[in-house]
């Protein structure tokens, strides 16, 4: 996925659907807690967050070893995600 990516892109998978949600309600987490709470492996965490970092959806940062993903508010369709999750879950 590019920074063009469709929707139907960002939708087309459960589990990227779930990281979707842990990352809308928890801002920013490490990818170990991101994996637990979305009830998926490390290495299908990670590849829903390339994805998604991919798509300017999300931004990474690193602490040594430790990466920390959270939604890119300052992309407008990121916090559309975020908004339409708060509306779902409420």
């Amino acid at each position: 996925m590019s920074e063009t990516c469709m929707l139907e892109d960002v939708f087309s998978s459960k589990g990227r659907v779930r990281v979707i949600r842990v990352l809308a309600k928890a801002e920013e987490l490490n990818i170990s807690e991101i994996a637990r709470r979305a009830n998926l492996n490390y290495r299908a965490t990670n590849n829903h967050l390339k994805a998604l970092r991919n798509a300017g959806l999300i931004q990474e940062k690193r602490f040594g070893r430790v990466r920390i993903f959270r939604f890119k508010s300052e992309n407008t369709k990121a916090l559309a995600l975020k908004q339409l999750v708060e509306a779902w879950e409420t």
